[in-house]
């Protein structure tokens, strides 16, 4: 449903992934575990759409999502809602 092939992330000349590779199956649930700047906020940045890889490739559903843009990504049914988002209304 979900690979992650080879990723290569960088900010400038910082090196933020480099080869990150997995697959998420229908049904299963996956988690990224990790210390801060280990990159897991990059990877899903680039899986959404909002960082673009220096290589690699982010397939969905048999289709490449790399150079797609943020708003089609989630038309295909990929989103990212990072943590602390939310507001509350008093």
């Amino acid at each position: 449903m979900l690979e992650v092939r080879g990723l290569h992330v960088s900010y400038g000349e910082i090196r933020a992934l480099k080869g990150v590779s997995f697959q998420v199956n229908e049904g299963e649930v996956v988690a990224l575990l990790g210390n801060n700047g280990a990159g897991k906020t990059t990877t899903l940045r680039a899986i959404s759409g909002l960082l673009a890889p220096r290589a690699g490739d982010v397939i969905f559903e048999g289709g490449s999502l790399v150079g797609v843009a943020s708003h089609l990504i989630v038309r295909r049914g990929v989103t990212h809602v990072p943590e602390g988002g939310a507001s509350s209304i008093a």
